[in-house]
């Protein structure tokens, strides 16, 4: 079966039973993926029903079980109530990932570029629509996302700085992340055009579902 694509810009949500893996592909190399969990109510999701958020994954949660910022091949990502919900078992990229940044939103875009960022494309948006399309009601609050492939180093000159710089992913790379439950992962293939994190142009990106 062929990958399904994410859309540039948009975002989509899919159903994933626990052991189930999902293969996120950096089609190009350049694109940053949002990605989200979230057990529900009613699973699996029907476009027909309204299912509510019961619990998501929270990188709070996970800095806090690995005792470090980025996850690796063999990590669990943890909910908020410190259930793991995925594993990563395969990444191919050098291992550039990021949980530290929030989900860009309307407001984050006029922060960059004024007025002229109104009604600019946002993952948070993203979110909703990919939930929306099964169905799921979006949180009330845009939870933080495991950001793969973005690359958001640290200074070495204070310890402290961040900046917001090129994946450095490579085309086709990937990453695996099995579910260890029943639950909705979503997707926004980021639309951030203005800062260097999907090298000023954003496309699509790609999954597998196996």
């Amino acid at each position: 079966m062929a990958p399904t694509e994410i859309p540039a810009r948009h975002g989509l949500a899919i159903p994933l039973s626990k052991g189930q893996t999902v293969k996120v592909i950096n089609t190009h190399g350049t694109q940053v993926v949002d990605t989200w969990a979230f057990t529900i109510s009613s699973f699996p999701p029907s476009p027909s029903t309204t299912s509510s958020i019961v619990t998501q994954m929270s990188n709070q949660h996970t800095r806090a079980c690995l005792n470090r910022t980025i996850p690796r091949v063999g990590d669990g990502l943890f909910n908020n109530k410190r259930e793991k919900m995925l594993t990563l078992t395969e990444d191919t990229t050098r291992g550039h990932h990021d949980t530290l940044i929030a989900a860009c939103d309307e407001e984050r875009y006029v922060e960059l570029a004024g007025e002229e960022g109104r009604g600019h494309r946002n993952c948070s948006e993203n979110l909703g629509e990919g939930l929306g399309g099964l169905g799921i009601a979006p949180p009330q609050f845009t939870p933080s996302p495991l950001n793969l492939f973005m690359n958001i180093p640290i200074r070495a000159d204070d310890q402290t700085s961040l900046s917001f710089e090129e994946p450095t992913s490579r085309k086709g790379e990937w990453v695996c992340l099995r579910a260890e439950m029943d639950l909705v992962v979503a997707f926004s293939a980021c639309p951030q055009d203005i800062l260097a994190i999907n090298c000023g142009k954003p496309v699509e990106a790609h999954f597998e579902v196996f």
